[in-house]
């Protein structure tokens, strides 16, 4: 197969689709990746055009994955029958007959591997010793920086990933037993694991009860082997890590500027008796909007754009907070998370909760030294929350 490939991935569930393809593009980075989220407009786009590969799941709305498998094997008969991968939260035998007669080429199982079924992926999309390799188009002469954050702003797909987290997704899917506790402790301080797998557990396809505002509840809602595949999806992603050494040193400030904010909210938090684990992760994704820049900053050097020093402090200076409030509002993390983060930066006129006092001055005191600590004696939420000098104190120890 040398010609770019046409792929539909169907599933009700964004974060779904989104693992699907970016499984695929890691195979071919030049398919054409097209999205349906119910079954009725899958079946349209089958009768549209001829696809190379279907990835669908069973669960859809309208006509389910199995009708859409019934209507493409009745259009497209014998030999010449395209791959179609059904994918399923449905494991009985009974289930499993209703499909084998429309032959799908695989049955999967949800939650399934995800790098087995990258196997099976280059296996269909690939010819035996085929590699495919994309460049990222280059930029119109005519377009500035600015206009490009400005578009980049609401289609950004988040920070990229502190140092070797990628690694310790793929080492993590190797591990023979791998628990939630351990993936928290792996992954808790990485902004955009953490936002990601919250946002997910928050889908429309999953969503029960209370919304997650943790790590550790959006792990507990996805479970093990779901969390590592969107990992894995999150780590697949053009630019995910940073190669580019002026914005590398950037992003490192702010990475340690998010660990400082969330550890000290956390310390302070317990010791108010207030919620420790909320507080840790608005700390850690306030600076969530300035990484994202950072990332689509090095998309625009890859594509030939030039970048100094002064461009790149300028955009984190007027577009970081904007691409903040777009990505947390895109991803739809809860309204509550979301004040929470907002804290961070102000807290005006009004009632507050103990929560953002400590958030806003926990990100207050990560970007003073030990020996400025003192300033925030006289800081509105200090007073507010009415601490000690040995709870002020242990701001600068977290």
């Amino acid at each position: 197969m040398s010609a770019s490939p046409g792929v539909l991935v169907a599933a009700s569930d964004p974060w779904s689709r989104e693992l699907l393809s970016q499984l695929v593009l890691s195979v071919r980075c030049d398919a054409s990746v097209q999205f349906c989220e119910d079954g009725v407009a899958a079946i349209e786009a089958c009768r549209r055009q001829p696809y190379a590969l279907i990835l669908a799941e069973r669960e859809l709305a309208g006509s389910d994955g199995l009708e859409l498998l019934r209507q493409v094997r009745a259009l497209r008969r014998g030999p010449t029958a395209h791959p179609f991968i059904l994918i399923s939260s449905k494991a009985d035998a009974a289930s499993v007959r209703a499909a084998l007669p429309l032959a799908p080429t695989a049955y999967l199982v949800k939650p399934f591997n995800a790098e087995n079924l990258r196997e099976r992926l280059r296996a269909l999309l690939l010819a035996p010793g085929e590699n495919v390799v994309c460049e990222l188009p280059a930029l119109e002469q005519s377009l500035s920086l600015e206009r490009y954050l400005q578009t980049e702003r609401d289609a950004t797909d988040g920070a990229p990933l502190m140092g070797a987290v990628g690694l310790a997704v793929n080492r993590c899917m190797e591990a023979a037993d791998v628990s939630l506790e351990m993936l928290e402790q792996e992954f808790g301080h990485d902004p955009q694991i953490t936002a990601c797998l919250i946002s997910a557990a928050n889908s429309a396809a999953r969503h029960v009860g209370m919304p997650c505002q943790t790590l550790l509840q959006a792990l507990s809602r996805l479970g093990v082997a779901h969390a590592l595949n969107l990992m894995l999806a999150v780590a697949l992603q053009r630019a995910a890590t940073l190669d580019d050494s002026l914005l590398k040193e950037r992003a490192e400030r702010f990475w340690q500027l998010s660990q400082r904010s969330a550890d000290s909210a956390f310390v302070l938090a317990e010791s108010l008796g207030a919620d420790a684990d909320r507080c840790f992760t608005a700390g850690l994704l306030h600076c969530l909007g300035d990484l994202a820049l950072l990332r689509s900053l090095q998309d625009w050097r890859s594509s030939g754009g030039a970048l100094s020093e002064e461009e790149v402090d300028r955009a984190l200076r007027e577009h970081g907070a904007g691409f903040g409030s777009a990505l947390r509002t895109r991803w739809r993390l809860p309204l509550e998370l979301r004040n929470l983060i907002a804290a961070a930066y102000a807290i005006d006129n009004g009632v507050f909760s103990r929560e953002a006092l400590i958030v806003n001055l926990a990100a207050s005191a990560a970007r003073l030294s030990g020996d400025e600590l003192s300033r925030l004696r006289d800081h509105k939420a200090t007073r507010m929350l009415q601490l000690t000098p040995e709870q002020l104190r242990c701001l600068g120890c977290a």
